[in-house]
């Protein structure tokens, strides 16, 4: 049976997205696992006043690329960038860059897309379908071309509960919604856009829809696979457990709640949890390149990318490891002690909101603006609530996932490369997960230092005398103010105060008597 690392030797491979957290663990695990590959061409945009260079080589001190660079210190000769930009015609590469990918690209892993929830549809359908499309006329040109690869996402056809391995016919045909909104302004695309999306929450899932059917369209003269991913998240086992580098999805409620900012979370607690590790992803995604250019598919195979149908794990049980990891291992200066709640009742979700967001924020806020300091803690509460309402729709409820090609996968693959190339997530302990994922988000999304952990526990303490001391104060205050305006309630703390006396009374007197 053909190897996956011999396939790949003397390979070049394009990538998109190279610079994006799924592209940069495709990049080092083709370097890695598949150390005579050719060529990686990364097809990269100039950045913040950084070059395509600058973010290439910026890209490569990441501390994600350790083991590539102690296995081969000059593995960056294999790595070329390409300038693109994907909202141009043609992807703004130049005549001579298209002649040299032509001649030379063994494979193309379509990783690029824009994935804010709430992206305007016009700039949406840009980078999602219409940069798809030009890459795909791309391809066509490719003379040595084995496989073209496009990564979805599990949630393009999230308007059905089953979810087949089969690409869908789309919402609207692409063409047709592509020409229509060229002619209208940014106004009136805005407000057509919840029609035009339908039951679909949002612009990402729709223009993911529109973009599988395009890449369907291609299959007769190309050779095609699409992966479906679910949420993905940090590492499980490559290159190292834990590795994140950013605050989508999960990572920024999970770092949320570490801080102790993330009180309350719209969720159903017996919701499955469709986390998806992004080595899990990638794994899947080599497999399945070396698949689709070997024994080459009459059609394009869908691989659904998920963990609920196989390996569930639910939101309450995540609250509860979440929290439960940081305090053993506590975030620097924590504006909290983590202590999370979730709640599918909008009324008891709106409660804690204001009792445990808003109501502290404008106290640390008017804090703030007596000290002469800039209050910043609303805007930051503002922020969490639209990042949180717009993962709501997925945390709260489930979905059925098939996974037979993913299986038909595997069973293709050798017992060595089913080790090398891991995607079964039968194996994933999700306790042990979710613990390293929350250390990651520490260590490598935060940058702070595992060495600090007795300090930021000390804090913790700190944080919890503080609020039992105010509890305590509340209580009392509270109390004195019935005590003086209620005979009942300075009978009832007479009684109180007696019976505590008289308890310690008969204890002063046992210990009396033993002695």
């Amino acid at each position: 049976m053909f190897r996956m690392a011999e396939y790949y030797a003397g390979k070049s491979v394009l990538i998109t997205g190279a610079t994006g957290f799924m592209g940069k663990v495709l990049v080092e695990k083709l370097l890695r696992s598949c150390p005579e590959v050719k060529a990686l061409y990364l097809l990269v945009r100039p950045k913040a006043g950084q070059s395509m260079q600058q973010r290439v080589s910026e890209m490569m001190t990441c501390k994600l690329f350790d083991r590539v660079r102690e296995d081969d210190p000059d593995f960056h000769r294999k790595i070329i960038p390409i300038s693109s930009e994907l909202t141009q015609p043609g992807l703004a590469i130049s005549p001579q860059d298209g002649e040299k990918l032509a001649s030379c690209i063994n494979i193309v892993f379509h990783c690029a897309a824009t994935i804010r929830f709430d992206e305007p549809l016009k700039h949406a359908l840009q980078l999602n379908v219409i940069a798809t499309q030009q890459l795909l006329s791309l391809a066509k040109q490719m003379h040595h071309l084995e496989a073209f690869i496009h990564i979805s996402t599990a949630y393009a056809n999230c308007n059905r509960k089953h979810i087949d391995e089969v690409i869908y016919p789309p919402p609207v045909e692409p063409r047709k919604l592509i020409e229509s909104l060229e002619w209208m302004d940014d106004g009136i695309v805005r407000d057509i856009t919840p029609r035009l999306i339908g039951d679909r929450p949002n612009t990402y899932t729709y223009t993911k829809a529109l973009a599988e059917f395009v890449v369907q369209q291609e299959q007769d003269q190309l050779n095609i696979a699409i992966i479906r991913p679910s949420i993905v998240g940090a590492s499980w086992q490559e290159p190292f457990p834990g590795w994140i580098d950013n605050f989508n999805g999960p990572s920024g409620v999970f770092i949320a709640a570490g801080k102790g900012i993330l009180r309350t979370m719209r969720a159903n607690n017996d919701a499955v949890a469709d986390l998806i590790p992004v080595d899990v992803v990638i794994n899947l995604t080599l497999a399945a390149g070396w698949y689709t250019a070997v024994h080459r598919p009459k059609s394009a195979l869908v691989y659904n990318c998920t963990t609920g149908g196989i390996n569930p794990f639910h939101w309450g049980e995540i609250e509860h490891h979440v929290i439960s990891s940081f305090k053993r291992n506590p975030l620097e200066q924590a504006f909290r002690r983590p202590n999370a709640n979730i709640t599918s009742n909008y009324l008891i979700n709106q409660y804690w909101i204001l009792v445990s967001h808003k109501f502290p924020a404008f106290i640390y806020d008017l804090f703030l603006r007596l000290s002469g300091q800039k209050p910043q803690m609303m805007r930051i509460f503002n922020r969490l609530h639209k990042a949180i309402g717009l993962l709501e729709y997925f945390s709260s409820q489930d979905w059925e996932w098939n996974s037979e090609n993913l299986n038909m996968l595997m069973s293709q693959m050798t017992p060595e490369d089913r080790k090398t190339f891991n995607f079964d997530v039968r194996q994933l302990n999700w306790p042990e997960y979710i613990e390293n994922y929350c250390i990651g988000t520490k260590k490598y999304v935060l940058n702070e230092d595992m060495s600090d952990i007795p300090a930021a526990r000390q804090h913790l303490r700190k944080l919890r005398n503080i609020r039992y001391t105010f509890n305590t104060v509340l209580v009392v205050f509270i109390w004195r103010v019935f005590i003086a305006r209620s005979q009942m309630a300075r009978n009832i703390w007479y009684f109180v105060v007696s019976l505590c006396f008289k308890f310690l009374s008969y204890f002063r007197a046992s210990s009396t008597l033993t002695n």
